[in-house]
């Protein structure tokens, strides 16, 4: 699952009762709502709000005593480190890896560029192309969600696929969406390959843009 669609399913197959039923145990809007506002916050960079978000929603979701919603959570986390190009393994997941569905445990193997191409079809049909390996560029912009498309753009850089215009897409993204995170990450992944190309005034380009993101442009 990508992280939005954890959240749908947080609120809607797994936390149900948003609709016209009895009153929604608060366990179940706190989970939803902090990983929302974590979400955003860590693809902001907004260092201090995104720890305390997640700390309050995995706290409610623990409460449940169900592996399978902290596994989600876990999830949603490992997810937006990828499409941030932070690609460290997915412990929180793998710690409840045994009690998981099979479509985490193939969304988990996706995140860590692994992917069994039988598991494939266990994956959101947005990403089905991308893991099997069919023309990544254009699986890649055929992802419409903006998250999924940098989620997606990680998993082929991590996997050594990503090429100059899946940086680019990805960097086009996340600066659509003031992403600052993640932008700066595809930004620096730019700029590297620049200079070891010895495009010097590409990667000075580059540069003079994430200062500019950062605040150190003078």
């Amino acid at each position: 699952m990508t992280p939005r669609l954890i959240a749908l399913a947080l609120c809607a197959a797994l936390l149900a009762g948003c609709g016209n039923k009895p009153r929604v145990p608060d366990w179940q809007m706190n989970a939803h709502d902090g990983l929302q506002r974590y979400t955003a916050a860590y693809l902001e960079g907004k260092v201090r709000g995104e720890a305390s978000e997640y700390a309050h929603a995995l706290d409610a979701l623990r409460a449940t005593g169900q592996p399978a919603l902290v596994a989600r959570a876990e999830l949603t986390r490992c997810a937006v480190r990828v499409a941030s190009l932070v690609l460290e393994p997915c412990d929180g997941f793998e710690r409840l890896r045994a009690d998981a569905p099979a479509a985490e445990r193939a969304y988990a193997d996706f995140l860590a560029g692994r992917m069994a191409p039988a598991d494939t079809a266990l994956l959101p049909p947005q990403y089905r192309g991308v893991a099997a390996g069919r023309g990544e560029d254009a699986a890649l912009q055929a992802i419409e969600d903006p998250l999924s498309r940098l989620v997606a753009a990680g998993v082929l850089f991590r996997s050594g696929r990503a090429t100059p215009s899946v940086l680019a897409l990805a960097s086009d993204t996340a600066s659509a969406q003031g992403w600052r995170r993640p932008l700066l990450a595809w930004l620096g992944v730019q700029a590297q390959r620049a200079e070891q190309a010895g495009a010097t005034e590409e990667a000075q380009r580059l540069r003079r843009r994430m200062a500019l993101v950062t605040g150190d442009s003078g």
